[in-house]
């Protein structure tokens, strides 16, 4: 029996040191050097802080391109979808509401236009990006609102997106934060 207690309480040590200690202080290191010295990317407009790069945001004013809905209301302490599947009458009528209200704010959009990532939250809840299509489909609006002409409008959307990664892998996405930022910059 003592052949087996020591190796397994060195084993046990070992394991301990290299998983509570050296790995925790190695993931740490490696968050220094990324971006934002790993507390996330801070977007910094005229000296203050308006929000982190990869976390949504809500935007309800109509001046303002609108993000993808979220089931948590964008609180990134309680990241999480809805849990509900396609076929629940609850999920469902949430859907039809989302599409309801985004008919009434952008007139002139016609329902099968509209992207099912404006009217379906995302699994975490705070998905910070857009694809290109569901930002040009609230250019009319937008424009409407700020004075401003649509063929500028998209162009700052086309401006905006980030291609797939490595030009191959993913989808090409505008980051709604920095788009409303860019947008309030425009005269």
């Amino acid at each position: 029996m003592k052949k087996y207690i020591l190796p397994s309480l060195k084993l046990t040590i070992v394991m301990v040191v290299l998983l509570a200690v050296i790995y925790p202080i190695l993931i740490a290191a490696v968050g220094k050097m990324a971006p934002g010295e790993g507390a996330g990317q801070k977007l910094v407009v005229d000296g203050k802080v308006v929000g982190y790069a990869l976390v949504g945001q809500k935007f309800t004013d109509d001046k303002y391109f609108q993000g993808r809905p979220s089931a948590v209301d964008y609180n990134a302490a309680g990241s999480a979808g809805s849990n509900k599947g396609p076929s629940n009458p609850d999920y469902l009528q949430v859907v039809q509401d989302r599409i309801d209200s985004f008919l009434v704010h952008n007139p002139g959009v016609k329902k099968e236009e509209i992207p099912a990532e404006l009217v379906t939250a995302s699994g975490s809840g705070l998905d910070p990006d857009l694809s290109p299509a569901a930002a040009k489909v609230q250019v009319k609006r937008i424009a409407a609102i700020r004075s401003l002409d649509a063929a500028k409008l998209t162009a700052l959307v086309d401006q905006q997106t980030a291609g797939p990664f490595l030009g191959m892998f993913g989808p090409a996405k505008v980051n709604v934060l920095q788009l409303n930022i860019a947008l309030d910059k425009l005269k």
